[in-house]
Parts: C-alpha cells; sequence; structure tokens
C-alpha cells in the first residue's frame, strides 16, 4: 500500500462523553508516529464547524495538552447534532456535500476521523462513499462513542463504562441517604437516568447492589420494556413494606403500553425531531404519590452523568484511547470506511481486543439489551448482564487536581487560516 501523503482532520460529533477526549488523543497520537501525515487539524464543532471551514492546528497544542485529553471530559473540539440527511434534505445534503470536499481539498485533507454515536457513524460512512464516488483520494474511519451502548457490532461503546461507574455510585449514595432517612411512613426515589430508546445506561446500575438483592436500586425500569403500571406499584409497595424505602431507576425514554414515552413534551423537538425528553421521573413520582400516597422524590442526573471524568473508569478510558489508534492505523493500512469495534476475549478475567467493522452496517442501526438479560417481570437485569457489565466499571482514571479540584485540559485552538469563501 503506497503511503497517503496529506493532512489529517478529526471532529466529534453528539454528546459528550467522559473518555471522548481519550479517543481524539488516540487519533492524534498514533497520527503523529507517521511522517506521512504532515499536519494533524481538529474541525470545530463536527460537520457543522467543517462546513464552515473552521478549522484549529492540533499540532500547536502542548504534548501535556494532548496527554491531559485522556482525562478531561466533554468534547475538547466541540460538538454539534448537524445531519446530513438525503432521504428528507437531498438538495441541501447535496449541497453540503460539495462544500466539504471543497474545504477537504484546500487543506489536503487526506485522513478525516469522526467520533461519535449512530448519526456520527452515518456522516462518517456518507463521507467515505462521497469519495470514493468523487475519486476523491482519502481515507474516511469512524470512532465510536456513546454513553447510550446502542451501537451494534462491538461488545460495547466507549463511554459507557464510565457513565455506569457513576451512576452506579450515585445510586449508592442517594440509597444511603434515603434508606437513613426512612421511617414507618415509607419513601420512594426515582433517578433518572439517559437512554431514549436503550436502557443500557439504566440496566448498569444493577451493578450497585453488588449482589445484595436488598440494595439499591430495588427497581430498574428500561426503555425496551413498557410499563405495567399495576406490577410497579406492587412492587413499590412491597419494597416500602420490607424495608421502609424503595430506590427505582428509570431510563429517560420509558414508554407506557401504549408505546408513549411517560416522559415527553411532544410540544418541543431536539435537533433530529424526536420529542424533548423532560420528565419520566416526574411522571412516575405523580403515579407513586397519587396511588400508594407515598412521600416521593427524584433525581435527574442530567449531564453529569456524562461529564463525571472525576470517577471514570480507567478500562473506558483504555478502550476509548485504542480505539483512536485503531482509527488512525486502519486509515494508514489503506482502510476506510470501517470502524474500530470492541471485542471481547473473556469476561473473567476479563480480556479485549480491537477490531473493525464496515460502517455501512453500523450506521443508523440501535443495539437494545437482549430480552434473557432482564428478570422475567422486566424490573431488573438479571446475572447475564451482571457478568457482561461488570468489567467496563474496572479502575479509575487519576485526575490531577488543581486547588483541591480536578484540572482538566483545554486546548489552545490555534485557528488555520481560512482558504475559501464563506459558507453560502
Amino acid at each position: 500500500m503506497a503511503e497517503l501523503i496529506g493532512n489529517l482532520l478529526v471532529a466529534q460529533s453528539g454528546g459528550p462523553t467522559a473518555v471522548i477526549n481519550a479517543s481524539v488523543a488516540g487519533v492524534i497520537t498514533e497520527a503523529g508516529r507517521h511522517d506521512f501525515i504532515e499536519n494533524i487539524y481538529g474541525g470545530l464543532n463536527g460537520i457543522y464547524g467543517i462546513l464552515n471551514e473552521d478549522l484549529v492546528d492540533l499540532n500547536d497544542e502542548k504534548a501535556k495538552s494532548i496527554e491531559g485529553l485522556r482525562h478531561t471530559p466533554a468534547a475538547a473540539l466541540g460538538t454539534c447534532r448537524y445531519k446530513i440527511d438525503f432521504k428528507k434534505k437531498a438538495a441541501k445534503a447535496a449541497q453540503d456535500m460539495d462544500r466539504l470536499f471543497e474545504v477537504f481539498a484546500a487543506h489536503n485533507i487526506r485522513y478525516f476521523f469522526y467520533a461519535g454515536g449512530n448519526d456520527s457513524q452515518d456522516t462518517a460512512h456518507k463521507i467515505h462513499e462521497e469519495a470514493v464516488k468523487r475519486g476523491y483520494d482519502m481515507r474516511v474511519n469512524g470512532v465510536p462513542k456513546t454513553i447510550d451502548n446502542d451501537l451494534p457490532h462491538t461488545d460495547h461503546c466507549p463511554g459507557y463504562g464510565s457513565v455506569v461507574k457513576y451512576n452506579c455510585a450515585t445510586v449508592m449514595e442517594v440509597g444511603l441517604d434515603v434508606g437513613s432517612m426512612a421511617t414507618d411512613d415509607g419513601s420512594c426515589c426515582i433517578v433518572e437516568v439517559m437512554g431514549r430508546a436503550a436502557g443500557w445506561i439504566a440496566a448498569g446500575t444493577v451493578l450497585a447492589k453488588q449482589g445484595n438483592p436488598a440494595n439499591p436500586p430495588h427497581i430498574i425500569l428500561l426503555p425496551e420494556i413498557a410499563l405495567d403500571e399495576v406490577a410497579f406499584l406492587d412492587k413499590v409497595k412491597a419494597t416500602v413494606a420490607e424495608q421502609k424505602y424503595c430506590i427505582v431507576v428509570v431510563g429517560e425514554g420509558l414508554k407506557n403500553a401504549a408505546g408513549e414515552e411517560i416522559g415527553a413534551d411532544k410540544s418541543r423537538l431536539d435537533a433530529f425531531g424526536h420529542a424533548v425528553l423532560s420528565g419520566a421521573a416526574d411522571a412516575l413520582a405523580t403515579i407513586v404519590q397519587g396511588k400508594l400516597n407515598l412521600k416521593t422524590r427524584t433525581v435527574k442526573l442530567g449531564y453529569a452523568q456524562r461529564a463525571a471524568a472525576h470517577f471514570a473508569s480507567q478500562t473506558d478510558a483504555d478502550e476509548a484511547y485504542a480505539c483512536g489508534q485503531a482509527a488512525v492505523r486502519a486509515a494508514v493500512d489503506g482502510k476506510s470506511g470501517f470502524m474500530p469495534k470492541i471485542v471481547r476475549l473473556s469476561s473473567n478475567p476479563y480480556k479485549w481486543t480491537i477490531g473493525l467493522h464496515p460502517l455501512s452496517e453500523v450506521a443508523n442501526v440501535e443495539h437494545f439489551i437482549p430480552r434473557d438479560w432482564i428478570s422475567e417481570d422486566g424490573m431488573m437485569p438479571n446475572e447475564k448482564f451482571v457478568e457482561y457489565a461488570a468489567p467496563l466499571i474496572v479502575g479509575e482514571v487519576k485526575v490531577p487536581t488543581l486547588n483541591g479540584l480536578p484540572h482538566y485540559v483545554v486546548l489552545e485552538k490555534s485557528p488555520v487560516d481560512k482558504l475559501l469563501a464563506p459558507r453560502a
């Protein structure tokens, strides 16, 4: 394979994670080992920024800052939820592609890596196909990322282990707090976590039980399983009767028997046209208080769960970094249109390696929890899930501190000179 000489561009897309920057650090570090990759650029705010020719020179960053990305949360290069949609907006998508390739050509971009979830992998796939169609010599690979853990073909997604680790710790602490105040009157606390269609995040909190059925969470409600209100209330009532309190974890996309998201605000839509999820926990609290007359509180972990680098999983961070490296190595070897995937070799002891999978089979495909990993009543993951998830939270990222607080990295982001007219 002849060496492809030119510049590299890396960008991030979608909701951040505690370890997405570790993947970018992997891309940058591996790229620096290959002389025929001349300049290493970052695209600000994903595809949206690239369309506006908002590039930064990552060669100007200090080596210490690149290393610091391995423990820094959020998206260091900025992110977006911009979709190139040939099905619904064909003319606009074609215009966007023309503009992207103008930017690529102007800056001699021959390597492009896009870190993100389902929509991001779809974008990377489209750009790869477009490069082939246009005869533009460029290698394009995706880099997996999503706390939702719903990308197919990879054992799990970078970002997932860290969100589970933080959420489990939070559920344990909230459980101790609520349990310490429990009286004969009883109480219920409902913890809402992210996860619109897939319940991997909510299910992961089963690890907080640490093998003890009496430990919280006592009930876990997943978007894959429609809410059985009567059975749910019966279980809350029985748990309170036995322990004087009940901790419930609910995925934000929980649906009722009619298939409707109980927390959806249909008057507000997100960037992809989905109803904004604004309160599955509140909806459940209304049901519990109204039907059982039980003191009920809610906790919404929100952005905190995906930004908690101070308690990230070292396993997760290592895998995220390795995925970034693997994407570059694949491109250097002449491969384009792939996504690195995590391949589990064994669970106990946990061993893994990195493989590659065609983007064409990854893009816009959601991976859900197998039904046989969930209890018969649908309100608790079982031992199969525990065996799967337990290794992913092992180890703690050592975050340096400054004045008693985490010391995170902020990139200099030296702008690359714009060579094109402003985007129309």
